[in-house]
């Protein structure tokens, strides 16, 4: 039996990825989140208690399982040890269980200076990041420029000469770019220091960490942060993160080849949402749209932005099934759609008056498209006790098996509320049942 799992988000983030990692987690040894940075924003209720984590894998809050930070991302250390120390204050001992890849890549206090004046600059063409520095660790790491998790290993004044040095070049392309007034290199250098001495402890070698997950001892869950459709290949660019979200990500971010993984499970809300800018063909514009919102509570982990919201989009369900190769689908937040009395779904588009079946990802199609519309009728019994599918009312389950005809993947989970046990399995789900 192949003993990983992939978990990926199949729309433009904020699926529910974090709910679904944390409830299997329960079944694994170890959780890697394998891309992206704390642009990410994972809720999880536990009881009464929530949690968001940004960057720290979501298994981290199921007591005993390991949790590796990849080296497909991008670390702000200061983030890191925040959320560490957050999560030992609330008396949930995670210091031992958590290890960073050292080919990781780190976030600089200069990475977010330049996500701030860029996206500034841009205006009303501003693709509408976090503001975390993601981008600009990526194109260092991309140009071989960045700083390494691994280089917090070296002798302190052998890290303060390597981190002087980039903040200097820094303080170069600030002041060439933007006009901008330079940083301050030896107080970052000792920022550094300080976090370094904590961080070593949790520094190893991803290929030597993951030596288990191959070798078929440790059962594993990949995490994906975003979703399929802000995947930098394959989203609509330029309006897409700077990592690859989808299932090439998993394999390149963690060095687990596909000959390990046993079931790739895809996360859909049951309608769509999308933070910044960006096409969005099924979105709900006025009273529709806010009150899709104020139902769902969309607004964004990380920014605390509103979400655009809109009705389930299943051209880009498809794509999206289609790129990751998935082999069943979670859907989340069911419950939300309850009392509204006709449900749409998206089941194509019309560009420049032609039918359109498959989505096209280049903007300036996506941009002209128009949605065609399927009217399903909705439900008004409240849902969110339900254990069993077959005790879902009848055009609630109706909604459910059309999306999966029209994506073409079997939803094998349905998420019907926040916490844990919110949970409905149809059948046993491929390697784990929980």
């Amino acid at each position: 039996m192949k003993p990983t799992t992939v978990v990926l988000g199949c729309q433009w983030g904020d699926e529910g990825k974090g709910k679904v990692v944390d409830r299997l987690a329960e079944a694994v040894d170890l959780v890697v989140r394998f891309q992206g940075g704390a642009n990410a924003g994972h809720t999880v209720y536990v009881g009464e208690e929530k949690f968001v984590l940004h960057l720290l894998p979501t298994g981290v809050l199921r007591e005993g399982v390991r949790c590796l930070l990849g080296p497909g991302m991008v670390v702000d250390p200061w983030t890191l040890l925040e959320e560490i120390d957050g999560l030992n204050s609330r008396d949930i001992d995670v210091i031992e269980r958590v290890k960073l890849a050292g080919s990781a890549q780190l976030v600089m206090p200069y990475h977010k200076k330049f996500d701030e004046l860029r996206e500034a600059s841009l205006g009303s063409k501003g693709i509408g990041t976090t503001g975390r520095g993601i981008g600009p660790a990526y194109e260092d790491k991309m140009s071989r420029l960045g700083l390494r998790a691994a280089d917090l290993m070296r002798a302190d004044e052998s890290l303060r000469r390597l981190v002087i040095e980039k903040v200097l070049r820094a303080n170069r392309l600030l002041a060439e770019r933007y006009d901008a007034p330079p940083m301050a290199s030896e107080a970052v250098a000792d920022d550094v220091i300080a976090a370094a001495a904590r961080l070593r402890p949790m520094i190893v070698s991803a290929f030597e960490y993951l030596q288990p997950v191959r070798n078929g001892e440790w059962k594993a869950l990949l995490e994906g942060a975003q979703g399929a459709l802000l995947d930098v290949d394959h989203g609509n660019f330029p309006y897409v993160t700077s990592s690859n979200c989808t299932i090439g990500g998993a394999l390149t971010g963690t060095g687990i080849s596909h000959k390990s993984i046993g079931l790739v499970m895809g996360v859909f809300k049951a309608y769509c949402t999308r933070v910044g800018n960006g096409p969005f063909v099924s979105e709900l514009h006025g009273d529709e749209g806010e009150d899709l919102r104020a139902r769902g509570k969309e607004f964004g982990a990380t920014t605390g932005r509103p979400r655009r919201c809109g009705w389930f989009d299943a051209v880009a369900a498809r794509y999206a099934a289609t790129i990751n190769g998935l082999d069943e689908i979670v859907l989340t937040k069911l419950d939300v759609l309850t009392g509204i009395d006709t449900l749409q779904i998206c089941t194509s588009y019309e560009i420049d008056g032609e039918p359109v079946q498959d989505f096209p990802n280049w903007t300036d199609r996506t941009e002209k498209a128009r949605p065609v519309y399927e009217d399903m009728p909705g439900w008004t019994e409240d849902i969110s006790g339900v254990r069993n599918f077959d005790d879902l009312p009848e055009t609630c389950r109706k909604y459910v098996d059309r999306l999966s005809e029209l994506v073409g993947v079997e939803v094998t989970v349905v998420s019907n509320g926040a916490t844990r046990d919110d949970w409905i399995m149809r059948r046993e789900s491929g390697l784990i049942s929980v």
